[in-house]
């Protein structure tokens, strides 16, 4: 392929992308939106095939990239930042994520072939931030079809190979398609978390600062791609998706395959309270550490306005991190550690000494809009035991008292309930073995809001995992743990939690 036709190429994917088409007003509600948008065809292509960390245990220089914003609005335009090392000329297939039949995606559209050239890796800037901000020109700039339905969209990034005897490697971008439509679930991706975790290119992340696992000051930037995911298991799905498909992925995959009414964002949407307001229930979902103030005031003001909340995750809201703007001023574009939610009792400052050193609490107990908080022993693994089969939360599971769903709870947990709350209910509690060995105690929960509404806390990153398994999916295993997989009885509970929250 010659200069001419590759630059043909890439002009003309891109143009047929940015075609207008015409959708109703992004405020109106639309119930079936998402149920009609699953009867397209969908695809498991959307899976990387051939990925190879040559650069570093969670990096490829090979083919990477990173998007301009975490999230998009249908008519905005973003930019797709790719560096390629050897340089290689490479395409952009983008895929929105669901159930699609089962196969777990749809095929968008097709960006390229784009000339790929390599972009540098940024040094590490000074203590305490340590920061590594990428610079990188926009190799492609997408402006968002009106009748992309909101979603998490994923870009596979695929180099083409110059001749019959060179392979192709492969990795992926990730962003959010958001929008302002009145609907009955907005589904949180845990983007902060995802971010806080990635150490490209080295091992920079907000962990790795040599003083502590936890030294506050320390920043790190979305303008960079996503690495290898270092914890727990090394998944190649993992490289460009940030924790999306480890741990969100099968929530996203079964509440599209029963046609709930879904809309999408990240975590940086959800600054200010109305943008909740338009929902009748709001889920964080996996892993959801990190924490601007700002969400956690918009969250406590729509509890009190009537919103519901599901905990499908934990460790939630444990660590305040202000969000800042990029080095050109996008906002929202850095985060930084500034310190913890609630008072570090002196147990965990004691267990957790080297990793604490120099936190300290600066945020409200997150017990005020969860019911429950990140305990000491954070790691482990244990069995979901029901406590309360009288509950409603429970019909139609045929839980008895003291009934475990194995391996349901890890590797971090919700524990310490606020069992002073009016109302609150502890619905499953137990033992947590954090390396075989150290026991924690874990506590799910529920209770009202003032307005007729309710806030559930799974009390674990695993009850995704309870749901569905879509294509590409790890069970995961920590600390000599492990759930099993899809249960009708998670099932039934999350059923029951939305239909009655709807």
């Amino acid at each position: 392929m010659n200069r001419r036709d590759l630059l043909r190429g890439a002009v003309g994917a891109v143009a047929g992308a940015l075609w207008p088409t015409t959708a109703r007003a992004a405020s109106d509600p639309q119930p079936t939106l998402i149920r009609d948008e699953n009867r397209r065809p969908g695809t498991t292509d959307w899976q990387l095939t051939r990925v190879w960390p040559n650069a570093s245990p969670y990096r490829t220089s090979l083919i990477e990239g990173y998007c301009t914003r975490q999230s998009v609005a249908a008519g905005e335009e973003l930019g797709i930042c790719v560096s390629t090392d050897p340089e290689r000329a490479f395409l952009v297939d983008i895929y929105r994520c669901g159930w699609y039949g089962g196969k777990g995606a749809r095929h968008m559209v097709r960006l390229g072939p784009i000339r790929g050239r390599r972009q540098p890796v940024p040094p590490r800037g000074p203590d305490p931030g340590r920061l590594r901000e990428c610079r990188w020109e926009p190799s492609v700039t997408l402006r968002i079809p009106e009748d992309w339905p909101s979603g998490v969209y994923l870009g596979k990034l695929t180099t083409v190979p110059r001749s019959r005897t060179e392979p192709y490697w492969q990795s992926y971008v990730i962003f959010i398609v958001r929008d302002g439509r009145r609907a009955q679930i907005l589904f949180q991706c845990s983007d902060n978390t995802w971010q806080a975790y990635n150490r490209w290119p080295e091992n920079d992340s907000l962990y790795t600062h040599p003083k502590a696992a936890h030294y506050p000051g320390v920043q790190v930037s979305f303008d960079r791609p996503y690495g290898l995911y270092p914890q727990i298991m090394r998944n190649p799905l993992s490289l460009g998706s940030g924790e999306f498909l480890l741990w969100e992925f099968p929530l996203c995959y079964w509440l599209e395959q029963h046609g709930y009414d879904v809309t999408y964002c990240s975590n940086s949407d959800v600054l200010g309270v109305s943008f909740l307001e338009r929902v009748k229930i709001f889920i964080s979902v996996g892993h959801d550490e990190y924490w601007d103030l700002r969400q956690y005031e918009a969250v406590r003001q729509a509890i009190e306005r009537g919103v519901n909340v599901l905990w499908l995750s934990a460790n939630s809201v444990f660590i305040v991190a202000p969000f800042s703007p990029s080095s050109d001023g996008r906002p929202n574009r850095i985060l930084t550690r500034a310190g913890a939610y609630g008072v570090l009792r002196p147990e965990e400052r004691a267990a957790y000494a080297d990793v604490y050193d120099g936190l300290q609490g600066v945020g409200p107990d997150e017990r005020t809009i969860i019911g429950a908080r990140t305990v000491v022993p954070f790691n482990g693994g244990g069995d979901w035991t029901c406590v309360r089969p009288d509950h409603w939360v429970f019909e139609g599971t045929g839980m008895r008292a003291g009934e475990s769903i194995p391996g349901l709870v890890g590797w971090e947990y919700h524990g310490d309930p606020d069992l002073h709350r009016e109302g609150l209910v502890v619905l499953a509690e137990g033992l947590v073995w954090a390396g075989g060995t150290r026991a924690g105690r874990y506590a799910a929960t529920i209770y009202p809001g003032p307005r007729g509404n309710w806030v559930f806390n799974s009390a674990t990153i695993y009850w995704a995992q309870g749901l569905a398994s879509p294509p590409g999916h790890w069970i995961p295993w920590s600390h000599y743990s492990r759930p099993h997989g899809p249960d009708p009885r998670v099932q039934r509970i999350t059923r029951n939690l939305i239909e009655r929250l709807s």
